[in-house]
Parts: C-alpha cells; sequence; structure tokens
C-alpha cells in the first residue's frame, strides 16, 4: 500500500518491493520539493512553502516514479524531474486561487485569501523559476519536453476562460480543455520518468500517451465525486463545483439541448437550476440530488471508464513487471474512486 504521503489513499500496490520503493522515492520527492522552495527572503520562502506544506495527492510525481520502475528508477534525475511537474502543478494553483478567487487550497487558506492576489501570482512565478532551475540540469529534451507541457496548460487556460465557440460542441470542447489543463502535465510526468528510467524510446512515448489518458479519467472521477460524494473525498466540499457554475461533463450532458425534446419533469427541473447561479444550500442539495439520479452520471461514468480502458490497453505493450501492474491498478482506482 502506497503510504498516506502519495495522498491516493484507497490505492493499493500489490508488490511489496515496489509499493517501499515508491515511498522512498516520494520521500526524496518531498525533501528537494523544501529545498527547492528555500529563499534568503524569508517571506518568499513562507508564501513558496505554503501549498508544499498543505500536502496534496503528489500524483504527478508518483506516476513519474512508477513508469521509472520499468527501467532504472534510479537513474540520475527522476527525482528531480519528479519535483519539477509538482512545483509545476503547484505553481498553477496558485494563479487557479487568484482566477478563481479562492479562499482555500487543500484544506488551507490560500495564498491570495491569507496576503493578496499579488503575492500569489508572484509566488507561483518563483515557483515557476524553481522548476526551471532544475530543469536547467536535465538537458535540453527535459527543457523542451516542459516548454511543450506549459504552452498547452496555458492554452488550455485560455480555452476554458474563454467557453465554448459558438457552434462547437460543449462536451468536445472541455473533454480538450481537460487534455490541455490537465491531461498534459501528467503526460509529461510518464514520459520524464521513462525516459530518465532509460526505458525504450517507444516505450516513453506509450507512457506519455497513457499519462494523458489517466490525467483526463482522474480529472473526470474528481469531478465525479464533486457531485457524487457525501463527503470531502474529492478534496473538497461536495456540490463545490455547481456552486461556482463550473460545467463539469455531468452538468453539460445534463444541459444538452436534445435532452429537452422528450418531457420529464426532473430533467426540465435540473436544467433550470443549472441555468442559474446556485446561492443557497437548498437549492444546491436539490440540483445535487437531481443530478445524481440523472442519465447526465451514467453517461459521465461511461466516458471517464472509456478513457481509464484506453489508458489500461496501452500497458499491454509494457514488459509484465510490478510497475506495469501498478499502472493498471491506478486505472481501475480512477473508475473505482467515484463508485
Amino acid at each position: 500500500m502506497v503510504s498516506p504521503a502519495s495522498g491516493l489513499t484507497g490505492l493499493e500496490l500489490a508488490d511489496p518491493a515496489l509499493a517501499d520503493s515508491i515511498q522512498s522515492g516520494l520521500d526524496r520527492v518531498e525533501k528537494l520539493l523544501r529545498e527547492s522552495v528555500r529563499s534568503d527572503f524569508d517571506f518568499v520562502e513562507q508564501t513558496a512553502r505554503h501549498l508544499v506544506d498543505a500536502g496534496g495527492k503528489r500524483f504527478r510525481p508518483l506516476l513519474t516514479l512508477l513508469t521509472a520502475h520499468l527501467g532504472d528508477p534510479q537513474a540520475p534525475g527522476v527525482i528531480e524531474s519528479a519535483a519539477v511537474v509538482e512545483l509545476t502543478h503547484m505553481a498553477t494553483l496558485y494563479h487557479d486561487d487568484v482566477m478563481d478567487e479562492a479562499g482555500v487550497r487543500r484544506g488551507a487558506v490560500s495564498v491570495n485569501a491569507r496576503w493578496s492576489n499579488t503575492i500569489a501570482i508572484l509566488t507561483g512565478d518563483y515557483l515557476f523559476a524553481r522548476a526551471s532551475a532544475l530543469l536547467a540540469d536535465l538537458g535540453p529534451e527535459a527543457v523542451r519536453i516542459q516548454a511543450r507541457t506549459f504552452s498547452r496548460l496555458v492554452t488550455g487556460q485560455i480555452r476554458e476562460t474563454g467557453g465554448t465557440p459558438d457552434g462547437a460542441d460543449p462536451v468536445e470542447h472541455h473533454l480538450l480543455v481537460l487534455a490541455e489543463k490537465t491531461g498534459s502535465l501528467i503526460a509529461a510526468s510518464t514520459r520524464f520518468g521513462a525516459m530518465f528510467g532509460g526505458v525504450d524510446p517507444g516505450q516513453v512515448d506509450l507512457l506519455q500517451e497513457y499519462g494523458e489518458l489517466i490525467g483526463i479519467a482522474f480529472q473526470l472521477s474528481d469531478d465525479l465525486l464533486d457531485v457524487a460524494s457525501d463527503s470531502a473525498e474529492s478534496g473538497k466540499t461536495p456540490g463545490t463545483d455547481l456552486r461556482e457554475g463550473i460545467r463539469t461533463l455531468p452538468v453539460l450532458y445534463a444541459l444538452r439541448a436534445d435532452r429537452a425534446v422528450s418531457p420529464d419533469p426532473a430533467a426540465d427541473r435540473l436544467r433550470a437550476l443549472l441555468a442559474g447561479p446556485i446561492t443557497d444550500d437548498s437549492t444546491l442539495a436539490e440540483a445535487l440530488g437531481l443530478l445524481r439520479r440523472s442519465p447526465a452520471m451514467r453517461e459521465a461514468r461511461a466516458v471517464l471508464g472509456r478513457y481509464a480502458d484506453r489508458a489500461r490497453a496501452l500497458l499491454a505493450n509494457l514488459p509484465d513487471v510490478p510497475a506495469r501492474a501498478a499502472l493498471a491498478t491506478l486505472a481501475d482506482y480512477v473508475v473505482a474512486r467515484t463508485g
């Protein structure tokens, strides 16, 4: 079992040696993260350590370490690249919180709420700089991968901010945003682990594709948990996305125009609730109840299942080692965690 340090409660690694090695690697990544955010200016270090101290799933470093185990997990660059992807992820969270006006992140007061938007933006920039400092020692190919990844991350954020273009399918637009905003960095995580672990180049490409698919699947499962969970399993209060007007995949399916063709009072009521802001607890509870029972949830779960299946199918082309089994287990876990 991967210990709670990974943040993925419920994900079991059947091979004890692999589990111990992954935990050891995560501990080394954690140490490097803390070293990387140090500064001679105490206030900079305080704001930069804010999210490091808050913890998190460490999902991206976990994947870097797992894919490295298809080669040599002790090879130079594995731990450093795992830290790079987590620093990059944390930097985007600082910026996201400013755009979303978030008050809480990982159970702690967000930096923008505790200090200011300006401090949050600058701290995010500082973390990008610290990631770049690590990358500089990993070689030009690593820098190119990071540059392409960051370009996709920013494009996805702009695409999401701009909304669905006229005439475009909202579901397809949403899935493209997830591929760019979430899948791209997780794809870089799996590529870094395989590349620095010395895995065969063809398998490196395959693992990058696996990473993107599993990244999209993980975000879809988070969005489903926000609707389906009765607790804070998703890391936030259930219904947070609905209250904030974020149209995740279940909501987009519930709002599809073709649903209005056949009369259904429950579907009509749900569309009416989702069309406007949800500002009180009773309306939120009603919308959650209707959405949980709607065909939209089954459709969204089916999409999640297809992404997980595609990711799992890629693994058949890899050597039959414990790390491959763990990556397959991860695909199963991403689906199972939504119930």
